[in-house]
């Protein structure tokens, strides 16, 4: 908002520019709800990336290699991967490709739009925007959650920004130690 207004309003313009009711699609099959009409979660991802694409936001993929070794990950963990693997190989140990992947990247700043599982906003906030933001691939996350009166009309089990928002705030100041915008959008 204050080092890259630009972004922030690119931001805005892309939750403003998705009409909600054209995803109201998914018929649905639970027990609860029977044949009830909700939100498709695949269709608002769709529309989502459809609009940050088309702004040149793009997937980002950081590639590292662990081990079981716990002093050998803290040594290697701000290498390069390729010193990485060269690092736990001299250790004696078995090097393990991993990565993470952030679904979108401009300028330094990521975007994650969750209408998955609620499990899903967790591992955004405390591993993805996290590692990026530790291994110096941006400078703040940006967390896209429906808020609880969406989430009220899409499948069980999808997140919602109150929950979220009380869940960080209970862990306390700095924790997560990387900043972020946390979003509700609401239909």
């Amino acid at each position: 908002m204050v080092h890259k207004p630009h972004l922030w309003q690119e931001i805005q313009l892309v939750i403003s520019n998705i009409n909600a009711t054209g995803h109201k699609t998914k018929v649905s099959k639970e027990k609860t709800m029977p044949g009830k009409v909700l939100y498709s979660p695949i269709s608002l991802n769709k529309a989502f990336k459809d609009e940050l694409v088309q702004r040149q936001w793009n997937p980002s993929r950081h590639d590292y290699w662990v081990t079981e070794d716990l002093q050998l990950i803290r040594k290697t963990m701000t290498l390069a991967p390729a010193e990485q693997k060269k690092q736990i190989i001299a250790g004696g140990k078995t090097p393990i490709s991993s990565y993470n992947q952030t679904d979108f990247v401009k300028e330094r700043v990521a975007i994650e739009v969750q209408f998955g599982k609620y499990a899903f906003v967790a591992y955004d906030l405390f591993v993805k925007h996290m590692a990026f933001y530790v291994g110096d691939k941006i400078d703040v996350g940006v967390e896209i959650l429906p808020t609880k009166n969406l989430e009220k009309q899409m499948s069980s089990g999808v997140p919602y920004y109150e929950k979220a928002l009380y869940d960080v705030i209970r862990q306390g100041r700095g924790v997560p130690a990387v900043p972020l915008v946390i979003l509700g959008i609401d239909p």
